[in-house]
This record gives C-alpha cells, sequence and structure tokens, in this order.
C-alpha cells in the first residue's frame, strides 16, 4: 500500500516534468513572461511615435535605425582611420539604404496620411507575424543578448567592427521583431465609425 501510494504522487509529479521535457512549460513560461510584455511594449512605442510625431507608426523602426547607424558612424570616426574607417563607412551606408529609402518613399506618399486604411493593412501584417514568427522574436532576442560575448577579435579593427556590429544589432534586431508584430495604434484621422468601432486604453 505504501508503494502504491508513492506510486501515485510520483505520477503526479511526473506530468509536469514530463511537460517540460517536451518544452511546453519553457514555451508558456517565455511567451508570458518575455515575449508578451515585449509585444506590449513595443505597442506602447508605436502608440507614443504616433501621437507626438503626428506619423505613420511603421516609420519609427527606420527612423531609429538611422539614428543608431549615425552614432555608430560617429563613434567609428574616433576610434578608426584610414581604410578601415572608410570600410566602416561604406558599410554603414549600405545598413541604412532601405531605411532612407523607406522614410523617402513616406515623405513621397505623405498626402494619404495614415488613416483606417492603413491601419487594417498594418494590424493585419503585425497579427500575421505575431502568429508565425514566435520563434523568430525569441532567437533574435536571445541572439541578441549572447552576441557581445562572443566572437573576439584580436585585430584591433576586426574588433570594432565586430563591436559596431553587435551594437547595431542589439539596438536595432529586436525591436524590429518586435515593432513589426506589435499592434498598431488606432488612427487619429480616416472613418469616424471606424475609429469608433476600435480604441485602445
Amino acid at each position: 500500500m505504501l508503494i502504491a501510494t508513492m506510486m501515485t504522487k510520483f505520477r503526479g509529479v511526473r506530468s509536469p516534468l514530463h511537460a517540460i521535457g517536451d518544452g511546453r512549460i519553457g514555451m508558456d513560461w517565455i511567451n508570458r513572461y518575455i515575449d508578451q510584455p515585449l509585444l506590449h511594449g513595443a505597442a506602447g512605442l508605436l502608440r507614443s511615435w504616433h501621437l507626438r510625431t503626428r506619423q505613420p507608426p511603421e516609420l519609427l523602426e527606420p527612423t531609429w535605425n538611422l539614428v543608431v547607424l549615425a552614432f555608430l558612424l560617429i563613434a567609428s570616426g574616433q576610434v578608426l582611420a584610414g581604410k578601415p574607417f572608410a570600410l566602416g563607412v561604406t558599410a554603414l551606408i549600405m545598413l541604412a539604404l532601405p531605411s532612407a529609402r523607406k522614410l523617402l518613399s513616406a515623405m513621397k506618399a505623405r498626402g494619404g496620411g495614415y488613416g483606417a486604411r492603413e491601419y487594417k493593412s498594418l494590424r493585419a501584417r503585425a497579427i500575421a507575424k505575431r502568429e508565425a514568427e514566435w520563434s523568430v522574436r525569441i532567437i533574435v532576442l536571445f541572439s541578441s543578448a549572447c552576441l557581445p560575448f562572443i566572437g573576439r577579435i584580436d585585430d584591433p579593427a576586426g574588433a570594432c567592427f565586430m563591436l559596431g556590429a553587435s551594437i547595431w544589432f542589439v539596438l536595432t534586431g529586436p525591436l524590429k521583431a518586435y515593432l513589426d508584430a506589435a499592434e498598431p495604434p488606432e488612427p487619429n484621422e480616416g472613418d469616424r465609425m471606424f475609429s469608433g468601432a476600435f480604441h485602445f486604453g
């Protein structure tokens, strides 16, 4: 009887241990305490950006990318010179081109603004990314946390390049992943019925 009672208790604790082995509890914990809070934080950033600047929320990520690259350009001018500096500037320009192109396209299409149609499109894309790219966000997040501690290089110029690449990825990679999947803010302009039906916070 004692053995049967012990086996019953053992079976009672086996289920969560088995679930941990399957990764279910770990995934639920990551989703509840890491992924969801970061998604809510990203949605708050998009809302603050839109309310303060009156610009479409999708312009926050390329603007931040250019700010980070400008900081790296200034920093590289302080630690690099000659050919390494020229290579660094070239790399920074290549990284800046997609963001600059996106901002220029938005300036040309400013007449449309950010209304109900843009909100619907952005929200549908965010929902699709939120459901399909959970693992991508987590991989990017943990990679950005580990990247500064790996890849030691003895060459000073190479070490500077690696440090700059790490800083750029840490400051832009996770932010882009979560901004793309975050709930966009409600438009301040557009269809009144649409604005009345969707109200956040």
